[in-house]
């Protein structure tokens, strides 16, 4: 998978995403990573790329004439045009269902938002999708480009080694995973749950399904229904922030 990034900081991107599994996919030649910075796509000497709005405001906003340069560029440099994805508060809320969808994809292109936003034009002619991680706000797109790469980056075949491994996590069939446990088997009077080391595979499989549904009805009941069943996926609240900034 090849993932380009858009940004007025390309250097926020060094450190983040070369370390651990991330590092590991890149070196592999799983992950093929790029950053770019907008500001070389500015045609005035003070490589503008924001300006006030029309109508008034506070803040300043990113034009549509340097982004679409900026994209038009980044386009041009791969075989295949990529999936183009504003990171923005005012998106749709980053699920486990949308990173398993956005895994399928050749290539992505992750636009950061920055100051005020960006010209809606941009975002109307030039985007594909418009995500957020979170009803809050950042100072800017590059960290949730960064929550996104990573967790896009574990789907792409070959990236885990154990391609079972993420069908066990939180958020898999709508659920929290289950608590996990490892030796010691009793620490400072704190056993680990008897039926974890008693070797019978069925009464494991039964108690990590009951610990999945507990811990969701307990920290995040919007994910069941009123009758504490898992909800449908159209029924869950994918809830958005309409604000400045990014996501």
């Amino acid at each position: 998978m090849r993932i380009d990034v858009l940004t007025l900081f390309p250097e926020a991107f060094t450190g983040p995403l070369d370390v651990s599994i991330v590092r590991r996919a890149r070196e592999d030649g799983l992950l093929d990573l790029h950053v770019h910075d907008i500001r070389e796509h500015a045609t005035d000497r003070h490589r503008s790329v924001d300006d006030y709005p029309f109508g008034g405001g506070q803040g300043m906003v990113m034009r549509v004439d340097v982004l679409d340069r900026a994209l038009g560029h980044v386009q041009s440099l791969g075989t295949e045009a990529g999936l183009v994805v504003l990171l923005t508060p005012a998106g749709e809320r980053l699920t486990d269902a949308l990173v398993r969808e956005l895994a399928t994809h050749g290539r992505l292109v992750l636009v950061c938002g920055r100051y005020e936003g960006v010209d809606e034009r941009f975002a109307e002619h030039c985007v594909d999708r418009e995500i957020s991680i979170g009803d809050y706000v950042l100072t800017g797109g590059e960290l949730p480009a960064m929550v996104l790469i990573d967790a896009v980056a574990r789907h792409v075949p070959g990236v885990l080694g154990d391609e079972v491994s993420p069908e066990e996590e939180s958020f898999v069939q709508g659920l929290l995973e289950h608590p996990q446990y490892t030796r010691p088997a009793e620490y400072r009077g704190w056993a680990v749950p008897e039926v974890l080391l008693s070797g019978h595979h069925a009464n494991v499989s039964k108690w990590k399904q009951e610990q999945r549904l507990r811990r969701t009805r307990e920290r995040r009941p919007d994910l069941l229904d009123a009758g504490g069943h898992l909800r449908k996926p159209d029924e869950r609240e994918t809830g958005e922030l309409q604000s400045d900034g990014a996501p």
